[in-house]
């Protein structure tokens, strides 16, 4: 392994050596210098290194490089929106040298023509994806294309698409060049060898790691050091506490959500500190109990972190624990694989987690993603990664199975008939595949079939060509097979095949006077949006509203006796909750009658926001009568309103509740804004002057204060605000 390659012996671009330094980075460590030569000359790599151990430096200077000197254009693949954020932010830096970087996550029907601008652009593989389905020029241009966490194509949600993306870039653009980075895995030659690519392995990592097993109040470590530790309420407890008495951060990984905001409850009580905490960027109005919870916990510098809070608080979370101000973070498992946030110790409580058929064991891999958390380079001497256990025998299942294993190999997940059918459909409308024979070929060129044979595939993608067919989004003539006007519409919508199937369904069913929840039940029964589950009893409830609001339905439920029609209960659950969300119930009210953090109603609400708009699209097709409507659900679901308030929140800074505090002070449309002095709307609870001003000049962009005999400087006082829900992101 190459060893003390300073950055100034790279043959980098003019500035990029500088801007290295600037950052504090002078000398590679020994896998980068290992990887860097090969990549800075256009060769592909499969880069498979432990966790913080650089490998991100890798794809930076290779695509500034292929910027700067090669003119080419790069597309950087990343699984999540919070990595896209930080790897933007990374590359950005580089920006003035003369490069732009952009990023694209959203909006999935739409080719992005203004990418062209960029030379380096962040996309999820999602976006990726969509953007091939588009046909989209300037994905002609792309000479370097980068895949981070390429290990997660084990995933069955998201590995197929990934794997899907870089088999049509590497069809589109032979001479392409391939940066696949991986966590460490057994059978990373296995990709090396799909990708034509070099293979850099290595178990070094910048800080040392000490992994051991907690066992009544000690820490046995593997590297035969024990460390006691203070008896305190709880094993996790005992340890972070530990921890931050000796000047460390704790991240504490739970198998639950719940778990996550327990934990973090027992933790505050214990641990004696308060934090000087960054201000919140929207503080405006009443929390959730949730927010409020979280609240509470980051005053005594603990934090729980979960899929089920909003956008914000997770951004809030994660910024106040990288500057110091949390010392411990308790979360669910997918904070591992997300961001990059070491901490000096790391506690892994649960190694099993709620699977299908009950408890199951949790992969080494992931296990060992977490454990590399540990130890902030630069920062800590040391990082620390215990495990949990209440006996000898579970002490020595933990060090054998975990501590000591290998990673799993990982697998295609391609071969599956559901995923297929979304990517099979999109190869022939973006004209990929124009046959059978070309179909299977480019098939022939992924990782699956690099794993096993093409037999099995042909079957299952002979399946699916048989249903796009006589589901009419396909059709074959001379053997030649086209997309027909449906089919290329659901691919660029982005819509599985069979959620398209259903909402044509629907659309058909529409007549004038319907209303908008059999719409609403549509979209939850759909593939693309998982429903909520059913608790204990609620069967008997739901089962009541399919009898009561049966004539509002657009598609026939499953016979009440048949296995289907638990799961049928739980779309209507589901349409049940985003209806209460656009007639603006409380939220907390919400929250607790579905059993949902904040963070999911917002994902369930954008979800069914999107298939909505899909509706509408394919409301071209099947029923034009039904576009109206479904362009106002749409904004009412985005913003979460009735009707009648969907003028006020078109304005910027005000969601939901301010918008239903100026309606009930008889401020309904932006007429009667104008047509409203700015003191009085600054006495409107939750509108403060500064906001009045801006909403004022939205409206009338020639209105002055000066036109108002207003003294800015003093406070206004506000009337009792009315009795209505707010919430953490309604503003």
């Amino acid at each position: 392994m190459a060893k003390n390659v300073s950055v100034e012996d790279l043959d980098l671009p003019e500035g990029v050596t500088e801007i290295l330094i600037k950052n504090g980075i002078k000398e590679l460590y020994p896998p980068q210098a290992e990887a860097v030569f090969p990549a800075l000359d256009g060769k592909n790599l499969m880069v498979a290194i432990p966790t913080a151990s650089g490998k991100s430096l890798i794809a930076y200077l290779a695509a500034v490089k292929q910027v700067l000197e090669n003119h080419g254009k790069v597309i950087y693949i990343v699984p999540l929106r919070a990595l896209a954020a930080e790897k933007y932010e990374d590359l950005k830096r580089f920006e003035r040298l003369g490069l732009k970087v952009g990023v694209s996550v959203g909006d999935f029907d739409s080719p992005d023509p203004q990418l062209d601008r960029y030379d380096i652009i962040v996309a999820t593989s999602e976006k990726a994806d969509s953007l091939l389905r588009h046909r989209t020029d300037w994905v002609k241009n792309i000479a370097l294309v980068i895949a981070d966490e390429v290990h997660l194509i084990h995933d069955p949600g998201r590995g197929p698409t990934l794997e899907i993306t870089l088999a049509k870039l590497k069809k589109l653009n032979p001479a392409i060049q391939v940066i696949a980075l991986s966590a460490t895995i057994q059978n990373a030659k296995d990709v090396a060898e799909w990708l034509d690519a070099k293979l850099i392995e290595s178990e070094w990592r910048p800080t040392r790691l000490k992994e051991g097993v907690y066992l009544e109040n000690k820490i046995y470590f593997v590297d035969n050091t024990r460390h006691e530790v203070r008896n305190l309420k709880t094993p996790v407890v005992s340890l972070v506490c530990d921890a931050v008495e000796n000047g460390g951060q704790c991240l504490v990984f739970v198998n639950t959500r719940k778990a996550t905001e327990t934990e973090a409850k027992k933790i505050a009580a214990t641990l004696k500190y308060s934090p000087e905490l960054e201000s919140e960027e929207n503080e405006d109005g009443e929390q959730t109990s949730v927010a409020k919870l979280l609240k509470e916990c980051m005053k005594r510098g603990v934090a729980f972190h979960h899929a089920g809070l909003t956008n914000d608080q997770r951004k809030y979370v994660e910024r106040n624990f990288k500057h110091g101000h949390i010392k411990c973070i308790v979360a669910t498992p997918t904070l591992a694989a997300g961001i990059n946030l070491p901490a000096r110790r790391v506690i892994i409580r649960d190694v099993q987690r709620f699977g299908p058929g009950g408890q199951v064991s949790i992969p080494v891999m992931e296990i060992k993603q977490m454990c590399g958390r540990a130890g902030r380079p630069r920062f800590d001497p040391y990082g620390e990664a215990i495990l949990l256990a209440n006996s000898e025998e579970k002490k020595s299942f933990l060090i054998d199975n975990y501590i000591l294993a290998d990673s799993e190999e990982i697998y295609s997940k391609l071969g599956n008939e559901s995923v297929l059918r979304s990517h099979i459909l999109a190869l022939i409308a973006s004209e990929t595949a124009h046959s059978r024979d070309t179909l299977m070929d480019f098939l022939n060129s992924t990782f699956y079939a690099h794993q096993t044979t093409m037999s099995l595939l042909e079957d299952t993608a002979d399946k699916v060509l048989e249903f796009l067919e006589q589901e009419e989004m396909i059709q074959t003539s001379n053997e030649v097979i086209k997309a027909t006007f449906f089919g290329k519409r659901v691919s660029d919508l982005y819509i599985d095949p069979l959620s398209a199937i259903k909402l044509r369904d629907a659309l058909r069913n529409y007549t004038d006077g319907k209303t908008i929840f059999g719409f609403l039940q549509a979209i939850c029964s759909t593939p693309d949006l998982l429903p909520l589950y059913l608790k204990v009893g609620e069967d008997i409830k739901y089962d009541e509203v399919v009898i009561r609001r049966s004539g509002e339905l657009l598609l026939e439920p499953p016979n009440e006796f048949s296995e289907d029609y638990e799961f049928y209960l739980t779309e209507i659950k589901t349409a049940c909750m985003i209806e209460s969300w656009i007639d603006e119930k409380d939220e907390d009210e919400l929250l607790s009658e579905f059993g949902i953090g904040p963070g999911d109603l917002r994902n369930k609400a954008d979800t069914a926001e999107w298939l909505i708009y899909a509706t509408r699209e394919l409301s071209n097709i099947f029923n034009k009568d039904a576009y109206p409507m479904l362009t106002e659900l749409m904004a009412r679901l985005k913003n979460g309103v009735k009707p009648e308030l969907l003028e006020l929140v078109r304005l910027k800074g005000v969601g939901r509740a301010r918008a239903r505090s100026m309606y009930t002070y008889n401020i309904r449309s932006f007429e009667d804004i104008r047509n409203t002095e700015m003191q009085k709307l600054a006495r409107i609870p939750s509108i403060n002057l500064k906001l009045a001003e801006r909403i004022k000049r939205q409206v009338d962009p020639q209105w002055s204060s000066k036109n108002e005999k207003v003294e800015m400087k003093e406070p206004v006082k506000q009337v009792p605000p009315p009795p209505h829900q707010k919430s953490l992101f309604d503003f």
